[in-house]
């Protein structure tokens, strides 16, 4: 733990606490002190001025990134019928029905999203204490509550990300991997900045945006000038 700690402190003496970065020079900065023996993962971090208590302040959705996420989405489709064959044939991981819903309710949770079609919900309801604290429910605003079975498994094996505020009003988000060329990543950063933007609630007052900062998986914050995009 010790050494891990002291690769810390060395990253983060390179940072300028007091300064915010520019998307390209954080982006740059990010990769150059990221010290994981791994491809680690890329990731912002936005503090909003909202107030997810509030019906029409909460901040959730999906989209899919230019340059994709760099890892490999496990899907399952919870479908029947012609929605079924077109989720098998989209490249779903795992399609089923009763038989799936079981399989998940019995303990099984190798996947990383979960889709369904309207009929299912009833059914995949009953997932909702398995699957609801692992934010793998199925939902309409992240695109995975829909009849087009075969756009949602492809969009999600494309690169697509969800994103929701937390209790604190923070959506944390993944933008790509260190391994990344720096141009994909920002391509990536910009794309999911202009979702975050246009996602502000018309009832939030002052700055939307509070506060941005971006980091992979061990390394230091990396404070961005929000007015910099």
């Amino acid at each position: 733990m010790a050494k891990k700690a002291k690769k810390y402190q060395d990253a983060a003496k390179q940072v300028d606490a007091t300064k915010a970065y520019t998307p390209e020079d954080a982006v740059a900065l990010v990769k150059k002190i990221d010290f994981a023996k791994f491809d680690a993962t890329v990731e912002v971090a936005y503090n909003l001025n909202i107030d997810v208590k509030q019906a029409d302040q909460q901040i959730r959705g999906a989209l899919v990134l230019p340059n994709g996420t760099g890892k490999t989405q496990r899907v399952i489709v919870f479908a029947e019928g012609p929605q079924a064959q077109a989720a098998q044939d989209a490249g779903a991981d795992e399609v089923g029905s009763d038989d799936l819903v079981k399989k998940v309710q019995d303990g099984w949770l190798d996947f990383d999203v979960a889709v369904a079609t309207p009929p299912m919900m009833a059914k995949v309801g009953r997932l909702g204490r398995v699957l609801g604290p692992k934010g793998l429910m199925p939902n309409p605003k992240t695109g995975t509550v829909t009849m087009d079975t075969a756009k949602a498994v492809n969009d999600v094996k494309a690169g697509q990300v969800a994103y929701r505020a937390d209790k604190a009003g923070i959506v944390h988000a993944p933008i790509g991997k260190v391994s990344f060329d720096d141009a994909k990543l920002i391509e990536n950063f910009k794309a999911l900045n202009d979702t975050i933007v246009k996602a502000r609630p018309a009832s939030t007052k002052g700055v939307y945006i509070q506060s941005l900062t971006l980091t992979s998986t061990f390394g230091p914050g990396v404070k961005v000038d929000v007015s910099a995009f």
